[in-house]
């Protein structure tokens, strides 16, 4: 029942975004649209921003961040979901969006680099993980909001081509 609730609260921010930027939704909007009380918005999320972020988490849990078809689809999935990425990218708050993402795929990246490597990254290999998702992230709203040629793959491909070597060795065994 609990994901079953977080989800259909979910959806109603997510239809809300259509019209509004985040800054604009209240909680109690987004309470009257999914149909919950208050009470059982703030059981699951600390605020609007919380589960903006827990949107964004659970659509990239299912990517397999090192693989160009699995990328690509995510990709595709947020050109797909168009009106709220972009309300995400465009989020000017306190905590952005992009912030969230970013501390997000940083984790993701350095349990990677552990799990393939064997050793925690140090400072060099920490700094080409920051490097590599702020440009990734970066590319991707660029790709998203400006760019209605480029193929998901492609625009995938080009980011793993700019991978600084050092990572590319751990996460694709390449040189």
């Amino acid at each position: 029942m609990t994901d079953r609730t977080k989800l259909w609260i979910a959806e109603a921010l997510r239809r809300l975004l259509v019209n509004k930027p985040i800054e604009e939704v209240r909680v109690t909007e987004i309470c009257r649209e999914a149909e919950v009380a208050r009470p059982t918005f703030y059981y699951h999320f600390e605020d609007k921003y919380d589960l903006m972020a827990w949107m964004i988490c659970q659509s990239a849990l299912n990517t397999d961040v090192l693989n160009v078809e699995s990328a690509a689809e995510a990709l595709n999935s947020m050109r797909r979901d168009y009106a709220f990425y972009k309300r995400a990218y465009e989020d000017r708050s306190q905590s952005p969006m992009w912030a969230y993402m970013l501390e997000y795929f940083v984790r993701r990246y350095t349990v990677l680099y552990e799990e393939l490597s064997g050793d925690e990254p140090g400072t060099q290999a920490a700094f080409a993980i920051r490097l590599y998702c702020y440009g990734t992230l970066g590319m991707t709203r660029e790709w998203l909001l400006q760019d209605n040629i480029t193929p998901a793959e492609v625009a995938v491909e080009m980011m793993f081509a700019s991978m600084p070597q050092a990572l590319r060795r751990v996460y694709f065994g390449l040189g």
